[in-house]
């Protein structure tokens, strides 16, 4: 299993106290090791890409998981800052969100991918065990090109 080789280190911007649980459930049960970090809102997550206080020693994610709907700083917001940042525009963000509109789609294609947060823990697990082999790839891929 690729997670388990090689792990990867997760972001989780996520205000739900439920959806982290099941996210953190769903990795444990699909034995995958990699490091996950979560923050609250969008302010945190910034504050924690961008090495700004407290997160001064914080790691750099290979993957982004990013609600839309955050406090104090709306995940569109984060999103647009990241790509803006030449420092970490390169980073994999995929938008974990309730919403299924197409409008909701349009509002974040910046995104690398854009999954709608499951409604049982067994496609919990597969969501996860799929960001898990996205983010590894795109990781690899963009290190690859960058030795180059």
């Amino acid at each position: 299993m690729v997670g388990s080789s090689n792990p990867i280190t997760i972001l989780m911007v996520e205000d739900s106290e439920e959806d982290i649980e099941l996210t953190l459930r769903g990795l444990e049960r699909a034995k995958l090791q990699n490091r996950i970090w979560t923050v609250r809102d969008g302010v945190e997550a910034l504050a924690f890409l961008r090495h700004e206080a407290p997160y001064e020693a914080a790691p750099r994610p290979d993957l982004l998981l990013l609600d839309l709907n955050l406090p104090k700083l709306d995940g569109r917001d984060v999103l647009l800052r990241i790509r803006e940042d030449p420092h970490l525009r390169e980073l994999p963000v995929v938008v974990l969100t309730v919403s299924e509109s197409e409008q909701e789609r349009v509002a974040v294609r910046a995104a690398d991918a854009f999954l709608t947060k499951p409604v049982n823990f067994e496609q919990l697990a597969k969501l996860v065990q799929m960001i898990t082999d996205l983010g590894w790839s795109i990781v690899k891929v963009s290190r690859a090109s960058a030795e180059a």
